[in-house]
């Protein structure tokens, strides 16, 4: 997976980096934590420039919120909730984590968007609370806007400082990204099957 994307980077410079930020807010599998040091690693080796990756991660980070920001907007909260009784068996997403975050971002409200885009798991799923709650839209892409800088630019740095070490543990990282995206298929069948049963369970309880 690392070779991959790094090979995708080098020949797609910023648009390609802008891309693959944008599709990890939408499939994250594909994490940020791997494709952005990659990009700095990149940078510090000339391919690009560090202020160029950080802004180009940043403007994919932005457009891929914006997806989910729309459709809990138009959506409202007992319409996305409906959905993921329905569907969140496939999605792996269920009304109760819908509400806990619904409420998470009515606590906190326009900081929940800012931190939740420091937070690997919320990066994403912050932007559907957000919309459901009616946030502004242009309030919404500041916030998100400003989170990603600062965690797109935490993590170029990091791959810049490494340098030529980074070299040293792209295989490492190429073994570990595959080891991750393992789990999470584990973890996502347990949860469609333990979805399959708990519907089977409810459906006889009636």
């Amino acid at each position: 997976m690392a070779s991959w994307i790094f090979g995708f980077l080098r020949a797609g410079g910023y648009g390609a980096l802008a891309l693959l930020s944008a599709i990890e807010n939408l499939f994250p599998p594909i994490p940020s934590e791997l494709i952005i040091p990659l990009a700095g690693y990149l940078a510090k080796q000339g391919d690009l420039a560090l202020v160029g990756v950080i802004l180009a991660s940043t403007l994919g980070s932005v457009l891929g919120a914006l997806p989910l920001y729309h459709a809990g907007r138009r959506a409202g909260a007992s319409r996305v909730k409906d959905w993921a009784k329905r569907h969140g068996r496939w999605t792996a997403v269920t009304p109760r984590e819908i509400e806990h975050a619904i409420g998470w971002f009515q606590r906190h409200g326009d900081a929940a968007v800012f931190f939740g885009r420091l937070v690997p798991g919320v990066r994403s799923l912050v932007s559907l609370p957000a919309g459901v709650s009616r946030m502004g839209l242009v309030r919404f892409i500041l916030y998100t806007a400003a989170g990603s800088l600062l965690w797109s630019a935490l993590l170029a740095g990091a791959g810049y400082a490494l340098g030529a070490a980074f070299g040293e543990v792209d295989e490492w990282l190429d073994r570990i990204s595959w080891v991750v995206i393992g789990l999470l298929v584990v973890v996502y069948v347990r949860r469609v099957v333990r979805g399959g049963s708990d519907a089977g369970h409810a459906s006889r309880s009636r």
